[in-house]
């Protein structure tokens, strides 16, 4: 599993790497540009990313427009957002009101700050990561 982690807090990446290191390559980005630059690389590589754990409050391009940049790349490749990249939106947000524009985006799990470790693992099973 190849995973994009994109948080500009060093703590949460720290976090989630040790997390998801023992599944595979752990790239990380700490801003939406970045992640945005780092995801259409990947996609024209040839070699995508399965996993993109993408913070919703980033400088220079929140997460929500790096979501919509994202499913956008993958639209344009011909790639549906059921068979591209699997996003989890990770945020200290937890109102109905970012949980639905997320979910609007196409975003596939929204994991609530800090993350729990349990929860994640069961995400990555529920769609076949792992």
């Amino acid at each position: 599993m190849k995973t994009l982690i994109v948080e500009d807090d060093f703590t949460s990446r720290l976090l989630l790497q040790e997390i998801l290191k023992p599944f595979g390559p752990v790239h990380i980005a700490v801003n939406g540009p970045e992640a945005v630059d780092a995801f259409g690389m990947a996609l024209a590589g040839g070699s995508s990313y399965d996993l993109i754990c993408l913070d919703i409050m980033l400088p220079g391009m929140d997460g929500y427009e790096a979501l919509h940049q994202i499913r956008g790349m993958e639209e344009a490749a011909g790639i549906s957002s059921s068979h591209g990249a699997r996003i989890f939106m990770t945020t200290a947000l937890d109102q109905v009101k970012s949980v639905f524009q997320a979910f609007r985006g196409l975003c596939d799990a929204y994991l609530s700050k800090p993350i729990d470790r349990a929860r994640l693992l069961e995400n990555l099973h529920d769609f076949q990561l792992v």
